[in-house]
């Protein structure tokens, strides 16, 4: 058999594929599923077939407009789009959603950041997507804590408590990794939780500014 022959039959399975598929079915399969953003693992356990198959088929619903491509083997319908929270949360794992952001979220500052600001284990990075920048900040394992689901539009994301959001951004402080803001409301903080949050930075400089706010 030609390589000519194999590639003819690889590439009408590959077609055969992608019209058993039809895009408005797969829309609906995605919704149904809550998954308006997806790996291409979970795009296969929806839709079982080979990993090829699946490929292709992404690929070439990417370029018709049904998917938008966020990074390697992460999508979502472009018809039903996912809102910030919920791709800052899938965008880069493990992670919740912190700093500048669930502050203002909590409105202990008066404006939402043009940033979408989370805290990881993993490197430092930031991506960019639709003009939006999303930041993920490293933080030590044993501060990776202290974040709680909520539901925000149907889905289920991971947000930074108050204290916790605060305990981090104010660790960058410390660090001269980020100004400090003087518009900040801390009149609803719990400074007990906000200390035991600061405390596992294992920096004192840190703890003492919790203390003097």
């Amino acid at each position: 058999m030609t390589k000519a022959i194999v590639f003819d039959i690889l590439f009408q399975k590959r077609v055969k594929m992608s019209t058993l598929l039809k895009p408005l079915f797969v829309r609906e399969k995605l919704l149904e599923g809550r998954l308006r953003l997806f790996t291409g693992v979970e795009f296969i356990r929806l839709f079982p077939g080979s990993q090829d198959k699946a490929k292709y088929f992404l690929e070439r619903q990417t370029k018709l407009g049904l998917f938008i491509r966020l990074k390697k083997g992460l999508y979502m319908l472009k018809t039903d789009p996912a809102g910030e929270m919920e791709i800052a949360n899938k965008l880069y794992q493990p992670s919740y959603i912190s700093f500048e952001y669930a502050l203002a979220y909590y409105n202990l500052l008066p404006e939402m950041p043009y940033t979408v600001t989370s805290a990881t284990t993993k490197p430092t990075r930031t991506f960019t997507y639709d003009h939006k920048n999303f930041s993920y900040l490293s933080i030590k394992k044993t501060a990776f804590t202290g974040y709680f689901p909520i539901k925000k539009e149907g889905q289920t994301v991971l947000l930074a408590s108050p204290e916790k959001a605060l305990a981090d951004y104010l660790y960058f402080v410390v660090l001269g990794k980020k100004p400090m803001n003087e518009r900040l409301n801390l009149l609803n903080i719990n400074r007990k939780k906000l200390l035991s949050y600061c405390r596992l930075f294992k920096r004192q400089k840190l703890t003492q500014m919790a203390k003097t706010l």
